[in-house]
């Protein structure tokens, strides 16, 4: 992306919001001060308020830079898979790959950046609970589709079973925080997957 205009110089928008990324990665929201920002991201306040009009601009624009590189497996896999077992498998290896990406500081960052986030902030982790709440249920809707076209069995409660995965997933998360390498976490994913049986 083109640079923007900033104090009478421009900068690499991309650029500066990978980094900013990785501080709120790794710092949380609230844990990244405005300071931290404009060192990573080689700008200064007046540019950055120019820009993304605050810290909480800035944070979703990191959000959207996420989502769309280290972050898209998922959108990846929701758009290319066509049927939920597929899917699903996708998902579970997909994170255990990504959160464990050395080149990362480990985890997803829509789920670690809200930890600890106080009241004064509660809008930021609503806005993130939401998002991570659409993904389990547009993963429900994938899972209904195959029960009512009988690839699925009808016993398969797609909501408990979307809501299964989405807990595995963010547990995943934390454990690749917390040093779970990616062979563990490999081992974690076949493990469900196998559990689940997603036969007709």
């Amino acid at each position: 992306m083109a640079g923007v205009p900033g104090q009478g110089r421009k900068f690499d928008v991309d650029a500066a919001l990978d980094h900013a990324m990785f501080a709120f990665w790794r710092h949380g929201y609230e844990g990244t001060s405005v300071a931290t920002l404009t060192s990573a991201m080689q700008i200064n306040p007046p540019s950055l308020y120019s820009a993304f009009g605050g810290k909480e601009g800035v944070f979703f624009a990191a959000i959207d830079r996420y989502n769309s590189t280290r972050g898209d497996f998922m959108d990846r896999a929701f758009a290319e898979e066509a049927h939920a077992p597929n899917l699903i498998r996708r998902l579970l290896f997909g994170a255990a790959s990504h959160y464990t990406d050395e080149s990362c500081p480990g985890g997803c960052l829509i789920i670690s950046s809200a930890v600890s986030v106080t009241d004064a902030n509660s809008h930021i982790a609503d806005r993130l609970r939401d998002m991570r709440n659409a993904n389990i249920q547009l993963l429900a809707e994938r899972i209904a589709v195959d029960v009512i076209d009988g690839l699925l069995s009808a016993e398969c409660d797609p909501e408990e079973l979307a809501e299964f995965i989405g807990i595995t997933i963010q547990g995943m998360s934390q454990r690749a925080r917390d040093g779970a390498s990616r062979h563990q976490l490999n081992r974690v994913a076949h493990r469900v997957f196998e559990s689940l049986d997603l036969t007709a």
